[in-house]
């Protein structure tokens, strides 16, 4: 360590490596022993170190320790910038304490222990802010980088929501127009169900009808041959047939084709013996070249006998002459009337 009390003035011959103190007035009082002086040679001339009053000579050992401290710092400055590694500093006090002389001129304070601590700090903290630069150079990069894949997941994303999006709608287009499709589709055989059964419910009702009718009206003759038909041409007639003629021998029963009411029966000329049956819809059947009648007049029901065969008139021979005629008018084909009737002639 170095000692409290300012230390003496020396001068030194780089010569002969000799100290030489000085006295209050500044002479030189007595030779200081050097151990290497004899391993040195001599050379000629000596060179004082005059005594500075104003402090020059302890500024010299000062700058010379601020020297090192330069030199120091210099190491530092480029371990700062090559590398964060710490650097050990020598101490700058058991330098001083090891020339005699200088100790005094460094005291606690300017030793290197705390240069040593003030750089090893520094570089500590430079280290630190390196790292921390790095780090957060890392941060940023590795931020940018989440950054750049979440984009890129989120348009992936979004494309391949669009493309399902599509293909929904597509899957739901074609959707819809199966959907259409089978709809119409359905439709039309709904239709042609409700035709057909429509055409069936016809053929059904239309059955029936002439269930009824066959169970209301009858063929005039029980056995019969058709010999002349609704409009056929001849010398027996002025024109054309008006009627149609059942051939049966004289005397065969003659009946009611419906319920109606008599309204005429008698002699009709060519017609022979004629009854007239008026039906409840108005039309008028005509019974002709009978041979004799048993009714007359009066209402009779489907299947009553009203008269018989025979061959009065103008006639070729026994047989019934009927004609029809709808509302008392013009007459129609007797064959085609008696079959609407559900009737088999």
């Amino acid at each position: 360590m170095a000692s409290s009390s300012p230390a003496p003035e020396v001068s030194y011959d780089p010569h002969t490596a000799t100290f030489t103190p000085f006295g209050p007035d500044g002479d030189e009082t007595r030779p200081v022993w050097n151990p290497t002086e004899d391993s040195v040679r001599p050379v000629r001339g000596r060179h004082r170190v005059v005594k500075q009053r104003n402090g020059m000579a302890r500024s010299g050992a000062v700058l010379g320790v601020g020297m090192i401290a330069a030199v120091g710092a210099g190491g530092m400055a480029t371990a700062k910038e090559k590398s964060p590694a710490a650097i050990t500093m020598p101490d700058l006090g058991s330098v001083a304490d090891s020339l005699p002389g200088i100790g005094g001129l460094i005291d606690d304070s300017d030793s290197g222990s705390g240069s040593d601590g003030t750089a090893a700090a520094t570089l500590t903290q430079a280290a630190a802010g390196a790292d921390e630069t790095t780090a957060t150079s890392t941060l940023t990069a590795d931020a940018g980088e989440a950054l750049r894949a979440r984009i890129l997941q989120q348009a992936d994303q979004q494309q391949s929501d669009a493309t399902q999006a599509a293909l929904d709608a597509a899957a739901d287009q074609a959707a819809d127009k199966a959907a259409e499709e089978a709809a119409e589709k359905a439709a039309k055989e709904e239709a042609e169900r409700k035709r057909k059964a429509a055409e069936e419910a016809a053929r059904k009702a239309e059955a029936e009808r002439l269930a009824k009718l066959a169970a209301s009206y009858t063929v005039p003759l029980s056995s019969y041959q058709l010999t002349s038909h609704f409009g056929a041409s001849g010398s027996m007639w002025s024109s054309t047939h008006t009627g149609l003629d059942f051939a049966a021998p004289t005397g065969t029963p003659v009946k009611a084709v419906h319920g109606g009411e008599i309204v005429e029966a008698g002699w009709a000329g060519s017609y022979g013996y004629r009854i007239v049956l008026r039906l409840d819809d108005g039309t008028e059947v005509w019974y002709c070249h009978l041979s004799s009648m048993t009714k007359t007049s009066g209402t009779v029901t489907t299947g009553d006998v009203i008269g018989r065969v025979g061959s009065t008139g103008n006639s070729s021979g026994p047989h019934l002459h009927l004609e029809v005629r709808p509302g008392g008018g013009d007459p129609v084909d007797p064959l085609a009337w008696l079959r609407s009737k559900g009737l088999t002639v």
